[in-house]
């Protein structure tokens, strides 16, 4: 094998891992479209952070920016719109994910945007931070509630007894709003909001590109994590203190 080809591999290898880590941040859960994912990742790379991809206009591009700022928002490091996260959104959903997912996609960035002019009479792009993380943060739950009621249809179509509430709730996570009280038993869910056949619920999708798109970008490796361009050992133990950043995968 060539070295040229032994770079791809590694490449590749690496890539699959981000996506890997990626998924055990959302809960172990499976990625949507990751059929496509890592063609996609390749892809990205050679495509401009401008302009359009498949459907998406240069203004749905800066409402996914803004979408994605509130889930990873700029503190210490720069947040997912230096990342240029949603450009990364818009060029996955077009070429990984099917057209019944694209739509639930699309059709969600209209519900947000109807929320928030509900809520604030301003559409998201004139919110205040403020006002897009109170209203994200109800998506992020309703989001919470669907899949979990999936999982657990899932579960009981394997014949796997249901999670504990402690472990579902754990599944939560706090990149919008920290929400581990709010898995509550008995909170109603559709028989079809809960077929698991069905496309995920959109603000999933979002939450998973978010997340997706700044750990694998060079701000999310480099400035948010720790990255070495050339690791050279492996150290298996390291004095670690805390609130020191992860190590990032190395692609």
């Amino acid at each position: 094998m060539s070295i040229s080809s032994n770079t791809q591999q590694i490449r590749l290898i690496n890539r699959r891992e981000a996506i890997r880590r990626v998924s055990m941040l959302l809960g172990g859960a499976a990625l949507v479209g990751h059929g496509g994912l890592l063609a996609a990742l390749e892809k990205v790379e050679q495509h401009p952070a401008q302009g359009m991809f498949g459907t998406f206009s240069a203004a749905d591009i800066a409402f996914l920016d803004e979408i994605a700022e509130t889930i990873l928002p700029e503190t210490k490091t720069p947040g997912a719109k230096a990342a240029k996260t949603g450009a990364f959104m818009a060029l996955m959903v077009t070429d990984s994910y099917w057209p019944n997912e694209q739509r639930v996609f699309r059709a969600g960035m209209q519900k947000i945007d109807d929320a928030m002019k509900k809520a604030n009479k301003a559409s998201f792009m004139q919110a205040t931070p403020a006002q897009r993380l109170a209203v994200l943060s109800v998506f992020d739950r309703e989001q919470k509630r669907v899949m979990d009621a999936r999982d657990a249809v899932e579960r009981r179509r394997k014949g796997l007894a249901p999670l504990p509430m402690e472990e579902t709730a754990a599944k939560a996570d706090a990149y919008v709003a920290d929400q581990r009280t709010e898995n509550t038993a008995g909170t109603a869910v559709s028989a079809d909001a809960a077929n698991p056949e069905q496309p995920a619920h959109y603000f999933r999708m979002m939450k998973e590109l978010a997340l997706i798109g700044y750990f694998t970008s060079e701000i999310g490796c480099t400035v948010a994590q720790r990255y070495v361009e050339t690791p050279t050992r492996f150290d298996s133990c390291i004095p670690y203190t805390p609130g020191e950043p992860a190590w990032a995968t190395h692609a």
